[in-house]
């Protein structure tokens, strides 16, 4: 689930940094609030690559999904954006605790092939 959520985090990040691209063009914004805005954001979603085993990882993650849909505000492909990140999001978390659990099954095959004694 890690890899799958981290790569996930790591488009954010990207996605989050053009988006500050675009927020400049607004008359409404000033340049240091969009980099500080998209800074943290971009922060956070490296630092929660990093988070992703702890308790809590998988929620912060959620709530960085609703902020990038709720950007959609001031930049309106963020909707659209926003959306797409937060199906990749459940995809990483849904299809990784799968994976995850397959691993587990198979390397307790394994394990228990090497212990089990040979018939013959």
């Amino acid at each position: 689930m890690r890899t799958l959520c981290a790569s996930t985090l790591i488009g954010e990040f990207f996605v989050i940094g053009f988006a500050g691209l675009v927020a400049m063009k607004s008359d409404d914004l000033t340049t240091a609030t969009v980099w500080t805005v998209c800074g943290i954001g971009m922060l956070l979603s490296v630092l929660l690559c990093g988070m992703l085993g702890r308790p809590g990882g998988v929620a912060l993650g959620w709530a960085l999904q609703i902020a990038l849909v709720v950007s959609g505000v001031f930049v309106p492909v963020m909707y659209f954006l926003g959306v797409a990140f937060a199906a990749l999001w459940w995809a990483s978390v849904h299809y990784g605790r799968k994976i995850d659990e397959a691993k587990a099954r198979w390397a307790a095959m394994e394990a228990a092939s090497r212990t089990a004694p040979a018939a013959g």
